[in-house]
């Protein structure tokens, strides 16, 4: 079977699609995307989810989830609160059917985010219980992590999690390590094109364990420039390069690594 490539988080949902969303399904489809797992960051956001489903039912696979931050992207974010998760509970049981996982979901303990206990203490707290729903449905997390590798990874142990995504991450290769030996699965957006930060960290996790995301419309080759998931050759050009693998050898294999992660995806 040839595959093509599964961008394993990104937010099509987003605003900034808006205006030429066929234009960017076009351009993703035309890249070799089979399959964008689209994340969510508030509930606002899982009805247009849904409706992107209904319109590319063989390209876009839906998550719900919400995100440690709330408030979009302006200057409002605030820490999550439990009352930001009150109205997404009952909808995540009720289009359960109909999403391929929770998320994206975590912890963002950056100190301008998460500057007192309470919020973080509060963000846990919305985290365990999304954790306990995606097992209850049987369902994997898709996972943001900020200055939070270590605790992210031991709550995901704790919790009895064992199908988990870790996107964009950014923690230590012993931290990471920990997570490969739980069975996680670790994905890179076009930004680490940027600089070489993350080589070591790539070089360290096992092909077998890695995905590819873009996170668009952030997380770019050019941080001031929308990103959109067509760009997603361009992480698996540097995986290839970091690892001395060959392009078709990563684009393969972490194909099926989200497949085998993320089974309602639909290929695999």
């Amino acid at each position: 079977m040839e595959y093509g490539f599964v961008d394993c988080h990104c937010h099509i949902s987003a605003h900034e699609f808006e205006e030429d969303l066929e234009d960017v399904i076009h351009r993703t489809k035309e890249a070799g995307v089979k399959t964008l797992v689209a994340v969510t960051e508030e509930v606002g956001e899982f009805t247009r989810v849904l409706q992107l489903q209904e319109s590319y039912p063989d390209l876009v696979a839906p998550c719900f989830g919400i995100h440690p931050l709330q408030g979009g992207g302006g200057s409002e974010r605030h820490s999550v609160k439990p009352e930001d998760l009150d109205v997404a509970l009952p909808l995540f049981y009720k289009h359960s059917e109909r999403l391929v996982a929770l998320g994206e979901i975590g912890l963002d303990f950056t100190p301008w985010c998460a500057p007192t206990q309470r919020e973080r203490d509060d963000q846990m707290s919305v985290f365990i219980k999304q954790l306990s729903v995606a097992k209850e449905l049987g369902l994997p997390v898709n996972i943001h992590s900020r200055s939070a590798a270590r605790v992210t990874i031991a709550t995901l142990k704790e919790q009895g999690v064992h199908r988990a995504l870790l996107h964009n991450f950014a923690g230590k290769p012993s931290i990471a390590l920990e997570g490969v030996k739980a069975g996680y699965f670790f994905s890179f957006p076009p930004a680490v094109c940027r600089n070489q930060q993350r080589d070591k960290l790539i070089k360290q996790i096992p092909l077998e364990h890695i995905c590819l995301e873009t996170d668009s419309p952030a997380l770019g080759l050019d941080k001031d420039a929308r990103n959109e998931p067509s760009n997603i050759g361009l992480s698996c050009r540097y995986i290839a390069d970091v690892k001395g693998l060959s392009q078709q050898t990563v684009r393969l294999v972490t194909a099926q690594n989200a497949y085998r992660l993320f089974p309602k995806a639909g290929r695999g």
